[in-house]
């Protein structure tokens, strides 16, 4: 770990987090896996036993986001040759691939293995794979922005197929998707790949202004103003005082929504958005700090059962205490999370809210990316705290 450069809370843990996704990470052509198992349930006993053994867009885009905080910068570079590598081959962008950037295979139940604990059914390949989620768009854009600020090398071919991604999330937007959860249901305009294509079309403004590049940067920069607007007023629920899962206000409460202010959708002291963390907090709350992705019968995902709570959610909840000012709460619940951490210093995808005991593949990249993320933001706000 001698890339590593974090000194602040719950060090030791963060170290091994990093490891944790370097493990995930593969290393010949900078794809990274969401994890490393299949189908262990969430919660036992249920059917939402998923094959995670593949590379997503985003979770990877998120990996090299956290890694790159901690001094880990080639990481980012290898990922964007390789998802664009990726796009390429497959004729448009996907939501995930192989590790070798090829298509996941169908979705097949295995009917010889009665699965973990006797929770099948035991799944192989990923029915989400064909999917449309709209986040990858500005997933990949953020990731450029992140690599070019570092003095990448923008070469015109890169440049045309960024520009494109920007020019597709402009339309896509409005077009239903199954979402960041990836619902099986009836696709909807969700509020968070709104975010992320305002996302899309904010950073490729800023890359083609920066670097006086060809392309629409004027409308790049009005597309990315006017989504601001519409997310933070049509998303908005008066009766309910909270953003909500759906752009048209429509929809229950969405954990997701904690992401926007990480990626500089909307302010996170905005009034709306503190609101909508309060809610969040607060109707969402499993107990213990942990928090629920969604309510199942506010908002239905079309798969039977319930789940437990979602580690990341919580993490994003310390990320948005820490750019409200409230950074005593954040270290709290921040150090409360580290604490369920197995003795190797491993988290799964969710937490069992009644027994405390893990659920979901193990272990997931997404936590381990909370606890860098949100390390790095405690480390921050309390070093300009005490400057």
């Amino acid at each position: 770990m001698t890339h590593c450069d974090y000194h602040g809370p719950e060090e030791s843990l963060v170290r091994r987090a990093a490891i944790t996704l370097k493990l995930c990470d593969h290393w010949v052509n900078g794809s990274l896996v969401a994890a490393p198992t299949s189908s262990l349930p969430a919660p036992v006993g249920g059917v939402r036993n998923w094959d995670y053994r593949y590379a997503w867009i985003r979770d990877a885009a998120f990996a090299v986001f956290a890694m790159r905080r901690i001094g880990f910068v080639g990481e980012a570079d290898a990922f964007l040759g390789w998802v664009l590598d990726a796009f390429e081959q497959s004729g448009r962008p996907r939501i995930m691939y192989d590790v070798d950037g090829r298509p996941v295979p169908d979705e097949v139940e295995d009917g010889e293995l009665e699965g973990y604990r006797r929770s099948g059914p035991v799944r192989w390949g990923n029915g989400a794979a064909d999917q449309r989620q709209h986040d990858i768009y500005g997933e990949v854009l953020d990731c450029a922005d992140q690599w070019l600020r570092s003095c990448g090398d923008l070469q015109p071919d890169l440049w045309h197929s960024l520009a494109g991604l920007a020019d597709l999330a402009g339309q896509a937007w409005r077009q239903p998707d199954q979402g960041i959860w990836e619902v099986r249901g009836e696709g909807r305009v969700f509020t968070y790949s709104a975010g992320m294509c305002q996302v899309a079309v904010d950073r490729a403004a800023a890359i083609g202004a920066r670097l006086g590049l060809p392309g629409q940067v004027a409308a790049w920069r009005a597309s990315a103003e006017r989504l601001r607007h519409l997310i933070l007023t049509q998303s908005w629920n008066e009766e309910a005082r909270s953003l909500r899962e759906h752009l048209d206000g429509s929809g229950g409460l969405d954990a997701s929504l904690l992401a926007l202010p990480l990626r500089r959708v909307v302010p996170a002291d905005h009034p709306r958005m503190v609101a909508t963390t309060s809610a969040i907090a607060d109707r969402l709350s499993a107990g213990g700090g942990l928090l629920y992705r969604y309510l199942h019968d506010q908002s239905p995902d079309g798969v039977p059962g319930d789940e437990g709570a979602f580690l990341l959610c919580s993490f994003w909840l310390v990320d948005n205490l820490v750019r409200q000012g409230r950074v005593g709460e954040a270290d709290e619940l921040y150090a409360s999370l580290c604490a369920r951490a197995s003795p190797l210093g491993l988290l799964p995808e969710q937490i069992d809210p009644s027994t405390g005991g893990f659920i979901g593949n193990f272990p997931q990249a997404f936590s381990h990316i909370g606890v860098i993320a949100s390390g790095v933001n405690l480390t921050r706000a309390k070093a300009g705290a005490t400057a």
